[in-house]
């Protein structure tokens, strides 16, 4: 087990506090879990949450970029929609043929 030290608890509003010896390294503002098992106060630090990126302001860094026009956006149809239309086709056309009978 590690080192041990004593703390004292106290009135903070309608709270009751803990003061943490400085040793423990815990500092201000860290977000904690506490959990009681068998009558003991079990503290655990809470992860902290995972920062995100803020893309917001990347269009600025590089102003010499300009949108794409649209005919450099036109992509080749994959395989498997070209599939799909042809056999839709040909659906279409088999129907077709069945109400001119």
């Amino acid at each position: 087990m590690g080192q041990e030290y004593n703390a004292k608890s106290f009135r903070s509003g309608n709270s009751v506090a803990i003061r943490m010896p400085a040793a423990l390294g815990v500092e201000p503002g860290m977000d904690w879990t506490v959990v009681e098992q068998d009558g003991n106060l079990v503290l655990r630090r809470k992860e902290a949450p995972r920062r995100g990126i803020d893309v917001s302001g990347f269009a600025g860094k590089a102003p010499w970029l300009k949108p794409l026009p649209p005919q450099l956006r036109e992509f080749e149809e994959r395989p498997s929609t070209i599939a799909a239309r042809l056999a839709a086709q040909a659906a279409d056309h088999l129907d077709g043929d069945d109400r001119a009978a």
